[in-house]
């Protein structure tokens, strides 16, 4: 098998890394349009992953936020993005590399993505996120404890709406291009 110099793996990666980035940057600027809505995971584990101690401890390896009624001072840099959130009632800002991003998943229109961990690929930088009041209209829910690490977020980890159920969408999953 010929090495492959050039890492499409990782080039592959940064590419839809910067599909979640560019969604969320439009979404902090203009709101959500339509029935759009967003399905995050992330590892919480990952470096400059900033969480409180409650959810921390409530997830300690992923979470799976939900970007649709109630959020609050969404921002985004080319690192991560930061946003407040409400957790049983309880207000968080949480803040995530993009780095530290698993899956995302908008169920408006069955598009979602997995990432996966890759060997040699470059250590996260830190997340510089400025401080905004927009406060865009839209929902976030902690996904299920049940969920599986490697699994896209599904309706039942968190609030459930009309619009995910449907047929036609295709998960594109990264291994699928590469040679075994």
């Amino acid at each position: 098998m010929a090495t492959d110099h050039i890492r499409y793996d990782i080039l592959a990666q940064a590419a839809l890394r910067g599909v979640v980035r560019t969604v969320l940057a439009d979404a902090a600027k203009k709101g959500l349009p339509g029935e759009h809505h967003f399905k995050i995971t992330f590892n919480t584990t990952a470096p400059n992953v900033r969480l409180s101690d409650r959810m921390r401890a409530r997830y300690p390896k992923d979470m799976t936020i939900v970007l649709q009624h109630q959020f609050w001072d969404l921002t985004v840099t080319e690192q991560g993005f930061e946003v407040g959130l409400s957790f049983g009632g309880i207000p968080e800002r949480v803040a995530v590399p993009f780095e530290a991003v698993t899956a995302f998943y908008d169920p408006a229109v069955q598009f979602g993505f997995q990432f996966e961990t890759i060997e040699g690929a470059t250590a996260p930088q830190s997340v510089e996120v400025p401080q905004t009041s927009e406060k865009p209209s839209a929902a976030a829910l902690p996904a299920g404890e049940e969920k599986k690490p490697d699994a896209l977020p599904t309706p039942s980890e968190a609030a459930e709406t009309p619009s995910d159920h449907g047929t036609g969408g295709e998960v594109v999953r990264l291994d699928r291009f590469r040679k075994k």
